[in-house]
């Protein structure tokens, strides 16, 4: 037996291009150790944020790792344009087909995995135990393994450009081609692996911040009283909570096949690929509403915020909320209207999805009359929300006309649905999560973005999105289907493409003013500190605390007495700010370093059962074993900050409010 598994030198890259990257990445890793090194950061790294479990210090490492990954998903995205834009006719372009298949499959998963939803973590976590007027998350430990099960399975997502190869199947993998028959080697195992280790991650989560909203609200703070914010990420948790292990479940059985010759998803013994779509797709769209409910959420918070308005129709929000969740399981089927189901099954699920529409527009509508006669100010998080209602509107329309099976039966496995989807993800989740970061940022970080900087990094954003992406529906319309990698000149889409690929660089130069806004923002922090906790004159909870918050959030647990609650605190008569003479101790978790062990072993796990080293499985797998046993036993979790100490901070605390 080879201790090594299947793995061998030949794995290793051999084109020029992927040896490129894999020296740039090794370059930019070593880069980053000997920083730390000269700086003698390890001690700080591993105190402060490697054991941490500080939701805020959780949230802003879920952002890291969301920001790293765009850069590398992003790269993937400017290839297949650039291929596109020269691929015709006789010019064949820089990537061959093997590499540009794994680059759109690799896309793919990167933006939805490991950036969309690290982004809305990163988020959730930073805002929510504030919102709720909670010191921390329900479970804290369980929170830190989360954020390192995400980072272990991007972690192993990138092996795969350096050790063997990514999947070529497309970012869901259908089978037969998913199967071992037609993708002999490790690029569908590595596939595997990265999302069931990313997706333990993401189940936890769900879990978590469904039991921390549920049961660690502040006193008085109703269901009917919660943030809009709160409300869209509960019902995103429920939804991960019920569809995750869908995909735990459909991605094991795919396992089952490949690795024991198990005929689930092929059509021998009974078996039928249509299983696996039909599964993939019961979590796959309500995994989009996963990531745009809390986005929607965002825009709740930042629209009054910037109207000096009240939120208009707040029960019709949450009923909305209620209803897109509810309606999210009953629209997967018109992701292949063409599968052969009866005219009465495409007519149902047709209608469902123009159902689903309703509660988006009545959203849209709040959104537009709480605006209506308000004192708007046009912040870059405000930008962000109309750059939103202005692009997410339009792709939602393309999906109506979509939902129409007749329709659907011209435009499906054409460009015109790959618009369609960007048009949500980036118009919808992407500004609603760069909204929130610009509005949420002065709190956790202490001082304002840039706004010159963000706002040329908007219209460069939207500008560029209707640049490369009309195009894109428009050769979707001409014909053109997805996962091409070359073409016929006489198709007459190369002027298109090259359009879209222009595009791409407009929307890369709006990543460039998001990099030089960071740095002017840091760099000028001094200047633009935020001392009053309150920058922008906010309702909600997280703004009566100082910028950025202490470790324990709150010396006293507020009392809410209504749907604004800082509004009232600040401007109610009845309710003015509570004065506390005394403080009293706090109970808070203390670090561990078992989240990241946990996880480590996680990722060892995924890369030895990717290469079949079957002894390094065993390991892995006893190293996971042992190491949540000791965090069972372990009777000391939790360390006591004393009142002297809350009455310190938070004397210094106001001294500088």
């Amino acid at each position: 037996m080879n201790l090594f598994g299947n793995l061998t030198l030949s794995a290793f890259p051999h084109d020029p291009i992927i040896f490129g990257a894999t020296i740039l990445m090794s370059i930019v890793v070593i880069a980053v150790l000997s920083i730390l090194t000269v700086k003698h950061r390890w001690t700080w790294l591993w105190k402060n944020w490697i054991t941490t479990v500080d939701h805020k210090r959780i949230g802003i490492m879920y952002l890291i790792l969301a920001f790293v990954m765009m850069v590398r998903g992003f790269i993937d995205a400017a290839m297949m344009r650039g291929q596109l834009a020269v691929s015709a006719g006789s010019a064949h372009g820089f990537l061959p087909p093997d590499h540009y298949d794994q680059v759109f499959t690799a896309h793919g998963v990167i933006m939805i995995f490991f950036v969309a939803m690290p982004l809305m973590f990163g988020l959730i976590n930073l805002a929510t135990p504030l919102l709720i007027g909670s010191r921390d998350v329900a479970f804290p430990f369980v929170n830190s393994l989360s954020l390192w099960l995400a980072v272990s399975g991007a972690l192993l997502l990138n092996l795969s450009l350096s050790i063997g190869e990514f999947a070529r199947t497309g970012w869901l993998a259908y089978p037969p081609l998913s199967e071992l028959v037609y993708s002999p080697g490790v690029g569908v195992d590595y596939y595997i692996w990265c999302i069931q280790i990313a997706g333990v991650g993401s189940l936890l989560s769900g879990i978590n911040f469904l039991v921390t909203i549920l049961r660690m609200r502040a006193p008085g703070m109703t269901l009917m009283r919660m943030p809009v914010f709160v409300w869209t990420t509960l019902s995103a948790m429920s939804l991960v909570v019920i569809v995750f292990p869908i995909l735990t479940v459909t991605l094991a059985l795919l396992f089952l096949d490949r690795f024991y010759g198990m005929h689930f998803f092929s059509a021998d013994f009974g078996g039928n690929p249509m299983m696996y779509i039909n599964l993939i797709w019961s979590w796959g769209h309500p995994e989009v509403y996963i990531l745009i409910l809390p986005a929607f959420g965002i825009f709740s918070e930042v629209v009054p915020v910037f109207s000096r308005k009240q939120l208009f129709g707040y029960t019709t929000m949450i009923w909305a909320t209620v209803a897109i969740t509810f309606f999210s399981f009953i629209v997967w089927v018109h992701h292949f209207f063409t599968m052969g189901a009866d005219a009465n099954v495409n007519a149902f699920f047709g209608i469902a999805t123009m159902i689903i529409a309703i509660p988006t527009g009545v959203k849209i509508f709040n959104w537009l009359f709480t605006m209506y006669r308000g004192r708007i100010t046009f912040t870059t998080p405000m930008l962000w929300t109309m750059g939103f209602i202005s692009t997410f509107t339009f792709g939602g329309m393309t999906g109506v006309l979509m939902a129409i099976p007749a329709a659907d039966f011209q435009l499906h496995n054409s460009l015109f649905l790959i618009a369609h989807f960007h048009n949500t993800i980036i118009g919808g989740v992407i500004f609603g999560y760069f909204a929130g970061l610009a509005y949420w940022f002065p709190k956790f970080f202490g001082f304002k973005l840039n706004e010159k900087y963000g706002t040329y990094a908007f219209w460069c954003w939207v500008i560029g999105f209707f640049v490369a992406f009309l195009p894109i529906y428009i050769v979707g319309l001409m014909g053109m289907t997805r996962r091409l990698s070359h073409y016929d000149i006489t198709t007459g889409w190369q002027p298109f493409l090259i359009i879209a690929a222009i595009g791409v660089c407009i929307i890369a130069l709006g990543g460039v003013f998001q990099g030089i806004q960071l740095y002017v923002s840091f760099r000028d922090r001094k200047h633009n500190k935020d001392l009053t906790g309150d920058p922008w004159d906010g309702r909600t909870l997280e703004w009566s605390t100082s910028s950025p918050p202490p470790f324990y959030n709150f010396a006293h647990i507020p009392t809410v007495h209504g749907r604004h609650a800082f509004w009232d605190m600040k401007y109610g008569e009845a309710h003015m700010r509570p004065q506390h003479s005394s403080y009293e101790d706090i109970v808070m978790p203390k670090n561990t370093p078992l989240g990241f062990i946990i996880a480590a072993f996680a990722l060892v796990f995924g890369f030895a059962i990717v290469w079949h080293i079957t002894w390094l499985c065993a390991v892995a797998l006893i190293g996971i074993i042992a190491s949540v046993m000791v965090r069972s036993f372990d009777q000391e979790t939790e360390y006591v900050v004393s009142a002297e100490t809350v009455a310190l901070i938070e004397s210094r605390r106001h001294k500088t409010i």
